[in-house]
């Protein structure tokens, strides 16, 4: 089975990350407070890959930043050193996979978004 995981985060007073799965409902939310948005997305990513880390099934991760999607992706460049470590921790874990997607998607179409209601 190939699994959608939508994934969203929030900085600032309020912050926190989560995930959603479409095809099983499965979510998690986790509030930290004092993150910026960059540091709840890619945490956001990290706890889904965490979660799924070993499975065999096909994944693809969405996220309505197209920044930390282009930067793990490879397609834009990291200035941050906090960005950089969750970056490597993110890339440490994607390794494992033998199929993983991480793509973009508008923030109206992200269904972790919806559940997170942010």
């Amino acid at each position: 089975m190939a699994r959608s995981i939508y994934v969203d985060g929030s900085g600032g007073i309020d912050s926190g990350y989560g995930f959603f799965v479409k095809e099983t409902g499965e979510s998690f939310y986790e509030k930290k407070p004092d993150i910026t948005n960059n540091q709840a997305e890619y945490l956001a990513i990290i706890s889904a890959l965490k979660t799924f880390v070993n499975t065999d099934e096909e994944i693809t991760i969405f996220s309505d930043s197209k920044n930390t999607v282009y930067q793990l992706n490879h397609e834009y460049a990291i200035n941050n050193e906090e960005l950089r470590s969750l970056a490597r921790e993110a890339w440490s874990l994607i390794a494992k996979f033998s199929k993983i997607k991480i793509s973009w998607v508008p923030r109206s179409e992200n269904l972790a978004g919806k559940m997170l209601g942010s």
